[in-house]
């Protein structure tokens, strides 16, 4: 999809993208000056497979004022990306036929990682048609096989926060079962609405070396820094020691430049979390007034990240096929909800600018919807609806 979008967009055509994964605001000052400040030494060389020391430091300090626990340094690996910080915990946690829980709505990446390490992904989509996952529905998909359960919140593709009840649940269930909850909480400050969810950290009494929580975060959404490539996990030292082991076969260690501009964003002016945050609420608010207005459409309010998960099976059941009609026919690229285990929905990104979302939905409406007017000008064009 996004090669067929960039192909009409060299063509000149007036393509408006809410398919986007990233905030369109600019990189921390600090984290430019600190990364720029590196590389004026002209010393780049390797760091610690595990991480610079001054960022694990941090890190911890992160950690402790928004989870409540202070890691040891040996608690904290340092990747290429939240996304290879998963996959490292994959490598290290199965071993072949051992099974991953997956909530559906899920992030693509989750199942295809968990095979690519030949374990074997158990997709649990709430039996209530709904989008909050149930302790119900995981707790019979459990079985001796189970080695871990993903836990996405807020959630990508959906945008739900989940409730501080089901945290607690899930967080009790897997410490008392013996099962890994991999925490990916790589939008847990983009939430809106004063909302301040719970840290998995405070439904465990146990420490992070004893616990079965490992948390995954990064400087991608929080700062809107997707371009550098810098996350990290949580875990127990003896699961950091063998994720250690694996990173230095595969990457040796992340930039040091690139580390550097992570140290800075961490330990600078954090008023352009805040400012981004703001933002992104306000485009939510807007989206959310567009697609409530929007006739066959069900939408559930997002409380966090940038999109949305809306259902459209009363226009096309195949998300895909309506995915690709959307970009033939109005020009909007969006990303069907089968990627991500719902067929029917739409995800669509609210992280652009504010006249892509209003002008995105409306070419959308015009699309589908046969009571919206019939004619609407798309760049320089005027287009007539004759397929309704």
């Amino acid at each position: 999809m996004n090669e067929e979008a960039e192909f009409l967009r060299q063509r000149g055509e007036s393509v408006i993208h809410l398919g986007i994964g990233e905030p369109k605001n600019r990189a921390p000052i600090s984290a430019i000056l600190s990364s720029a400040a590196t590389l004026n030494t002209g010393d780049v060389k390797y760091s610690p497979t595990d991480g610079a020391p001054s960022l694990k430091k941090a890190i911890i300090t992160y950690t402790e004022e928004n989870y409540g626990r202070i890691p040891d340094p040996d608690n904290v690996i340092v990747c290429s990306g939240a996304k290879q910080a998963i996959f490292n915990v994959l490598y290290t946690l199965l071993n072949p036929q051992d099974e991953v829980i997956i909530l559906a709505p899920y992030w693509v990446s989750y199942p295809e990682m968990v095979r690519m390490v030949l374990g074997v992904p158990v997709i649990v989509t709430p039996e209530d048609g709904g989008l909050h996952p149930r302790m119900k529905d995981i707790a019979q998909a459990v079985g001796s096989a189970t080695k871990a359960i993903i836990v996405n919140s807020p959630n990508n593709p959906s945008g739900l926060v989940y409730s501080d009840e089901f945290m607690a649940e899930i967080v009790e269930f897997c410490e008392k079962k013996g099962i890994y909850l991999i925490a990916d909480d790589i939008y847990h400050k983009l939430v809106f609405d004063g909302k301040r969810p719970a840290p998995c950290y405070e439904f465990t009494d146990k420490e992070i070396e004893d616990s079965k929580i490992i948390v995954i975060n990064g400087i991608s959404k929080l700062y809107g820094m997707t371009g550098f490539r810098i996350g990290w996990a949580i875990a127990s030292e003896k699961l950091v020691r063998v994720m250690t082991n694996v990173q230095s076969q595969v990457t040796s260690c992340a930039s040091v430049v690139l580390q550097a501009a992570a140290e800075g964003a961490l330990t600078g002016i954090q008023s352009i979390v805040e400012s981004l945050r703001l933002t992104i609420e306000n485009n939510r608010n807007i989206i959310m007034k567009e697609l409530e207005a929007f006739n066959g459409v069900k939408v559930t309010r997002p409380g966090g990240t940038f999109y949305c998960l809306p259902n459209f099976s009363a226009y096309n059941k195949d998300s895909v096929e309506l995915s690709e009609f959307l970009l033939r026919k109005a020009l909007v690229v969006t990303v069907p909800g089968k990627e991500f285990g719902m067929e029917g929905h739409l995800r669509l990104s609210y992280a652009g600018s504010v006249r892509d979302i209003t002008e995105g939905i409306a070419r959308i409406k015009w699309a589908l919807d046969p009571d919206s007017p019939n004619e609407i000008y798309i760049g320089n064009k005027k287009l007539v609806r004759d397929w309704l």
